[in-house]
C-alpha cells in the first residue's frame, strides 16, 4: 500500500487521491509502427542482394536501429500523455514532443456534462473515440480514448461518488 506522502504525479496535492488513470488508445502510434516496420525490412535489402549472411545480419541490425530511432519518440508521446481523475480534479498531461509537455486541469465540480462519439470504421473496429467534457469555460475534447463508453461511465461514477451529477448528452452528428 502506498504511503500518503507518495505522489502519482508531480503536481498532486497532499490531500488528493488518484482514482482513475487512462491513456490514449495505442493506435495513435500506427504510422510510426508502419514506417518502423518498413525501415526494418529495408535493412534486409543489402543481404538479399548479395546473399551473404554477414550483409543480411548487418543490414537487419541497421534497419532495427533506424526503426527504433523512428518509433521511440512516438511511443514516448503516447506513454507520457495521460489522463488522471482524482477526487478533486481532472488532469490532462499531453507529451507533445520529447521536450514539450502541456498540463491542464479542471475541478471536478466544473464538469457540467459529458458525451462521447465513435466516428468511422477505424474507431468502431478498434474501439476508441472522443469524449467531450463540457464545462463552464468551454468544452474539453479527449481524442483517441479507448472504450469511450466504459471510460465515460467510470468518470461519471467517480463524479457521482464526489457528489457531482453531470448529465450525459447525446453525441452531436458531425
Amino acid at each position: 500500500m502506498a504511503k500518503k506522502s507518495d505522489k502519482y504525479f508531480e503536481d498532486q496535492f497532499d490531500d488528493e487521491d488518484v482514482l482513475f488513470v487512462f491513456h490514449k488508445h495505442p493506435i495513435i502510434m500506427r504510422r510510426s509502427l508502419i514506417v518502423s516496420s518498413f525501415l526494418l525490412l529495408l535493412g534486409t535489402i543489402p543481404g538479399l542482394l548479395t546473399l551473404q549472411n554477414r550483409d543480411l545480419a548487418l543490414g537487419l541490425l541497421g534497419g532495427l536501429v533506424l526503426s527504433v530511432i523512428f518509433f521511440v519518440p512516438s511511443w514516448i508521446k503516447w506513454h507520457f500523455s495521460v489522463f488522471i481523475v482524482t477526487n478533486q480534479r481532472f488532469i490532462q498531461i499531453a507529451q507533445k514532443g520529447l521536450f514539450h509537455r502541456a498540463v491542464s486541469d479542471i475541478k471536478l465540480s466544473q464538469i457540467q456534462s459529458m458525451n462521447y462519439s465513435i466516428l468511422g470504421m477505424t474507431e468502431t473496429m478498434f474501439g476508441f473515440g472522443t469524449i467531450v467534457l463540457q464545462t463552464y469555460m468551454g468544452d474539453i475534447q479527449l481524442h483517441d480514448v479507448p472504450k469511450p463508453a466504459k471510460t465515460q461511465g467510470r468518470i461519471q461514477e467517480i463524479l457521482r461518488d464526489q457528489g457531482i451529477e453531470p448529465t450525459a448528452l447525446a453525441p452531436e452528428n458531425e
